[in-house]
């Protein structure tokens, strides 16, 4: 869960998803050295939440706001080096609903998928009313490019709350991935299904944040628009 002046929102995430019926369940905050004291906050909350000496939560904190692609390959990478069986991304601004996890969990061990995506555009997926008529084109628009040009299925290419297997994440290699911001999203699940992992999506209902404000910024819409292209070219070459 990667954060970045998310102060307001982190008690009740970590309470929601730390709430999850999953007794080995571990929570890694990846904070960017947020000014409104969200790392500070992330290490007190971690005190809170110990299981029989075991520490069930923890916080790896950066020292510049690198970019939210480079935050997420940080803490997956910080994850699987600590052993970690499975790993889940989501945000931490409460627009991911936690308690689908179990459910995503569940989805990968019954079905031995390469990953598992919490969709907004399956059926039975959904966004929050909140949002815009033009932020909703724009997703779908995001979504429908991306797939267009990597010439992969995924519905929502583009989601942010994934659930990956080990095995997964150590084929594609995170310290291959060359995206700061949200294409990070894009890049991960194209190289997955490259090396031959398969995707299955559930539907969730994506939130509007209540809380704070959006980081995505123009640099990083750019990003997002130019990378499935040089995606496309780079795995042409190869």
């Amino acid at each position: 869960m990667p954060t970045y002046n998310e102060a307001a929102n982190l008690p009740r995430m970590t309470e929601i998803v730390m709430s999850l019926p999953l007794p080995g369940l571990h929570l890694k905050i990846v904070d960017d050295s947020s000014p409104d004291g969200t790392g500070r906050l992330a290490e007190e909350l971690a005190e809170k939440y110990l299981r029989d000496g075991r520490r069930r939560m923890s916080v790896l904190h950066r020292t510049e706001k690198d970019g939210l692609g480079r935050a997420y390959a940080a803490g997956m990478q910080a994850a699987l080096d600590e052993g970690a069986e499975f790993v889940v991304q989501m945000d931490a601004d409460g627009s991911h609903p936690a308690s689908a996890v179990p459910q995503m969990l569940g989805t990968a061990l019954s079905t031995g998928a390469g990953f598992v995506v919490g969709s907004r555009y399956v059926d039975g997926g959904s966004l929050d009313t909140e949002w815009g008529k033009h932020r909703q084109l724009l997703s779908r628009f995001a979504n429908r490019y991306a797939r267009a040009v990597l010439d992969i299925r995924i519905r929502d290419i583009t989601a942010g709350f994934n659930l990956w297997p080990a095995q997964t994440l150590r084929d594609i290699g995170l310290g291959s991935l060359t995206s700061a911001g949200y294409s990070f999203q894009v890049e991960l699940k194209f190289l997955a299904v490259r090396r031959g992992h398969s995707a299955v999506e559930i539907p969730i209902h994506f939130e509007e944040r209540t809380e704070g404000v959006s980081k995505m910024s123009m640099s990083t819409q750019v990003e997002s628009a130019v990378m499935p292209v040089r995606l496309r070219l780079r795995n042409r070459r190869s």
